[in-house]
């Protein structure tokens, strides 16, 4: 009996005696990694594991990257770490070594411009019963802020060219690539104007050749999702006359009708071209300053041509028609005023300023009131229409006839106030001056002298 209770008893005792743990649990998080399970348990155990972590940085700047291995929630010292990027090849090795007494290994890893490309993975290798451990993530950076300069003179004299330089740069590296350079002139919105191409140092140039003031300014694109778009501060670039401009005396009436400034030259010189009269032109001519009974027909007539000063200090491009006897005269004598710096205000052709019914040809009171040099013109004399204007045969010429005015029969034109001032360069009184020479050397004759101060013939 005392024996059949101690057996009971041992039985007993044993059923109720704890069982030994055999396995460890794992757990995987964000930049973090595990091994393999190591057996089957009834109570779970944290299993070794990799954690990533790195500060957002900029694009080709290396980061801190900090790879800790723990195991059981406890740093493990003294493991192997091999640290690999992404790259277009496959996984490449960048760093490796051996976790601190914290567990951990920092190694300086370059960011790439392309996110994909700043995947980087861990891995631990297996130390007695530890397993290998791999774990990955992808390093973050801040798009980079362009900086953006424009360099350009203040000014440039007209015709001439002007070099615009521009730099750049991300955080102080340079950018190679292109920009755009966009220019804006007075009443009109921003255009482009061509590009400038950084190289390895991010500066580049483009030569420009402005004609007006203009303001220019650089923009970027923005360059995948590493480097945001730029632009630059405007710039402005005066465009300055060639010649010094008239500036009237004190009190001096200006023209009464008004025309638009002709072109630009864009060729250098004078640069006189000398055609017979073109079809568009010729029907702009008849029934204005070509009409049946004059002299001379078209095929007597020429076209010219020409480049001048303008008072405005700038070349422009203009045009009068001739007689073909006379029109090589007339271009010879202008383009000499036009090497010496010698202004008109304007050269268009008299047909522009329509018929007056008064004088039966163009209108020659518009063309005198617009400063208007002009020679071919079928009318009457101003002043005395019935008699045939020596216009009308194309063989002369009227000069700046504003500031050279007219005595008629029926008063001065087109205004008095000229009558008794000159100027050295566009106002003459006397055959002394050199605008009255030149036409002289070139044979045109200043014929009645003060009386008619803007006229010469051929």
């Amino acid at each position: 009996m005392h024996v059949l209770v101690t057996l009971v008893l041992a039985v007993l005792l044993g059923l109720l005696a704890p069982t030994p743990a055999l396995a460890a649990g794992s757990g995987v998080g964000s930049g973090t990694g595990s091994g393999s399970h190591r057996g089957t348990a009834h109570r779970a155990e944290a299993a070794p594991s990799l954690t990533i972590s790195a500060p957002i940085g900029w694009p080709d700047r290396e980061v801190p990257v900090r790879v800790v291995l723990s195991d059981g929630g406890q740093p493990v010292p003294g493991a192997a770490i091999v640290l690999e990027r992404r790259t277009p090849e496959g996984w490449r090795q960048v760093a490796e070594g051996v976790t601190d007494a914290e567990g951990a290994v920092v190694a300086p890893v370059l960011l790439d411009r392309t996110p994909f490309y700043d995947d980087v993975r861990a891995t631990a290798a297996a130390a007695g019963e530890r397993p290998a451990v791999t774990a990955t993530a992808r390093l973050r950076f801040r798009p980079r802020t362009p900086r953006v300069l424009l360099q350009a003179p203040r000014s440039v004299v007209d015709e001439r060219t002007v070099r615009l330089v521009g730099t750049w740069t991300a955080g102080g590296d340079p950018v190679d690539g292109s920009m755009r350079v966009e220019q804006r002139r007075a009443g009109e919105g921003w255009r482009p104007a061509g590009w400038i191409r950084t190289g390895a140092d991010g500066v580049g140039s483009l030569t420009l050749r402005p004609r007006v003031d203009t303001r220019y300014r650089l923009r970027t694109a923005a360059r995948g999702s590493w480097l945001l778009a730029g632009r630059s501060a405007e710039r402005l670039v005066d465009n300055r006359p060639p010649f010094a401009p008239v500036v009237p005396p004190a009190g001096a009436p200006r023209p009464t009708v008004s025309v638009p400034v002709q072109p630009r030259a864009d060729r250098p010189g004078a640069h006189p071209v000398i055609t017979s009269i073109p079809d568009a032109v010729w029907r702009d001519m008849v029934g204005r300053s070509w009409h049946r009974g004059c002299p001379v027909g078209r095929s007597g007539l020429r076209l010219l041509r020409i480049n001048y000063v303008g008072f405005d200090g700038y070349r422009h491009r203009g045009e009068l028609v001739a007689a073909t006897g006379a029109i090589r005269r007339m271009a010879a004598a202008l383009a000499d005023m036009h090497d010496r710096g010698l202004p008109l205000r304007s050269l268009y052709r008299v047909d522009r300023f329509g018929w007056s019914a008064s004088l039966r040809g163009a209108n020659d009171h518009r063309s005198m009131a617009a400063d208007n040099t002009s020679a071919f013109n079928c009318r009457g004399v101003v002043g005395n229409p019935g008699v045939r204007s020596p216009h009308s045969s194309g063989r002369a010429l009227d000069v700046n006839p504003w500031e050279n005015p007219y005595r008629s029969r029926r008063g001065v034109v087109p205004n008095t106030w000229w009558l008794a001032r000159s100027d050295a360069r566009y106002a003459w009184r006397s055959r002394s001056h050199v605008v009255v020479r030149i036409m002289a050397a070139h044979g045109l004759r200043w014929t009645y002298g003060n009386g008619d101060t803007q006229h010469f013939d051929v």
